[in-house]
């Protein structure tokens, strides 16, 4: 059990995590090129990730949002579970995802059980090879009984929208939204603290027990009138940022830090997940100093307040918070 130091600030620098993986089917090389076999996603910031640092080191994320809740999570956590809200990660797709669904809180409770989360989720696009599409919300005009009867009959595929990507795009995927990931890109992922997901179509791979199809949870959960659209990239000058996906789940930021140190403030409301996506970052607060390397991510507590990022070459940052 994590104990309470004396001090009622338990935190007096960022959070390092060591970071898990998962190998799916669809992964490709780019996140561990150093061992055989395909690596899928990266989880970055999750609350089974443990600190790598001390004084916390070997103490999962979840423990100290347990022990800390608002000192870590900030006062957005005030009348909710202490749980870790929020998932962060990399995926490398070599080949579609499942073309799949996830359930609103209330669904997913219902479905699974009192203990889950829904999944609203954001991606953001870190690289995209040419023609790279995604699968997001169903074509206009396509009913609840459209895509019911279209699933049932194999011809799934004729009533999905597809959205063509570039690197710096990003989109909102709320739950009920039916999606899938395509080949060629390298994808930035918020979401809700949930690994629920309902498979409506595999791409004829062969069926196995760890990718079911989940038909009847599918029809359910799907709204059909769910077409998210995409942001564009901005343009960002140094020491700049700007919103990239907002819900009521978390808030996504692209940050460029230049030679100037740009200021940030958590504020005490809700800690900051910063992601670096090329060039080194230094970040620095009162009495701590850490450099971040191209897609190593960091925590900042709610209640470590103030900090400044700097960077000597152009560097661009995803800060995902809650919204408050």
């Amino acid at each position: 059990m994590v104990r309470m130091p004396t001090d009622t600030h338990p935190f007096t620098q960022p959070l390092r995590l060591e970071p898990q993986y998962r190998d799916y089917v669809w992964g490709g090389r780019a996140l561990r090129p150093n061992i055989p076999g395909p690596t899928a996603e990266m989880w970055m910031i999750y609350e089974h990730n443990r600190v790598s640092h001390s004084p916390f080191a070997g103490k999962t994320l979840a423990e100290l949002a347990g022990a800390f809740p608002q000192a870590l999570i900030g006062e957005r956590h005030a009348g909710e579970t202490a749980r870790f809200p929020l998932l962060i990660k990399l995926l490398d797709c070599a080949d579609w995802l499942s073309v799949q669904v996830h359930p609103n809180d209330d669904l997913a409770r219902a479905l699974e059980g009192p203990q889950n989360n829904g999944k609203t989720e954001a991606w953001h696009v870190l690289r995209a090879e040419p023609g790279a599409n995604i699968v997001c919300g169903l074509n206009p005009g396509i009913s609840q009984a459209d895509f019911s009867q279209a699933v049932l009959s194999g011809d799934v595929m004729q009533t999905l929208r597809r959205l063509h990507m570039r690197a710096g795009d990003t989109v909102l995927i709320r739950a009920g939204t039916i999606h899938a990931l395509g080949p060629g890109m390298m994808i930035y992922e918020v979401q809700q603290t949930s690994d629920i997901t309902y498979r409506v179509y595999d791409w004829d791979r062969p069926a196995s027990a760890a990718r079911p199809l989940h038909i009847d949870k599918s029809l359910r959960v799907t709204d059909p009138l769910l077409r998210p659209e995409l942001v564009h990239l901005p343009d960002l000058a140094p020491g700049k940022r700007a919103l990239l996906a907002q819900s009521e789940y978390f808030r996504l930021e692209r940050v460029t830090p230049g030679a100037q140190p740009l200021e940030a403030d958590t504020r005490g409301r809700t800690f900051h997940a910063l992601t670096a996506l090329d060039a080194p970052v230094t970040i620095s607060g009162a009495d701590w100093q850490i450099d971040l390397e191209k897609w190593q991510s960091l925590l900042i507590p709610a209640a470590l307040g103030a900090y400044q990022l700097h960077a000597a070459d152009s560097a661009h940052l995803l800060c995902a918070s809650l919204p408050v």
